[in-house]
């Protein structure tokens, strides 16, 4: 049986901005948790759509043709190969996001922001 996992305790063990850490995974993809802060980078991710779930603060999605701005419990899915950079403009936003398994942060953009998935300590 797969363990519980609480949100706030999720967050409260990542103390970092842009370090997606896995807090499990449904068939073939994996609910990430991230603490963001400041501004990302540019990219895309041409396989696969990108699910984003404000948990708290404020989230903006910037596509070349507008941005789109989620408050806490907004959701809202980047399609595949939409180029975007999400932004937060003050404090942090909790976030979590829906993709498969092996999806790259920074997408078709690698640089110093690639991270690896973290595992979450177990509880």
């Amino acid at each position: 049986m797969n363990p519980v996992h609480n949100l706030d305790a999720a967050f409260a063990l990542i103390p970092d901005p842009w370090q997606p850490h896995r807090l499990t995974s449904v068939n073939d993809y994996d609910v990430k948790v991230a603490r963001l802060r400041g501004e990302f980078v540019w990219h895309a991710h041409p396989e696969t759509d990108e699910l984003f779930l404000v948990i708290e603060g404020r989230l903006t999605i910037q596509l070349r043709d507008g941005d789109v701005e989620l408050g806490p419990h907004d959701v809202f899915v980047v399609p595949r190969g939409v180029e975007h950079r999400p932004r937060v403009d003050d404090g942090d936003a909790l976030v979590m996001m829906v993709e498969p398994a092996g999806t790259v942060n920074t997408g078709d953009n690698p640089g110093e922001r690639t991270a690896e998935l973290r595992e979450l300590p177990a509880d």
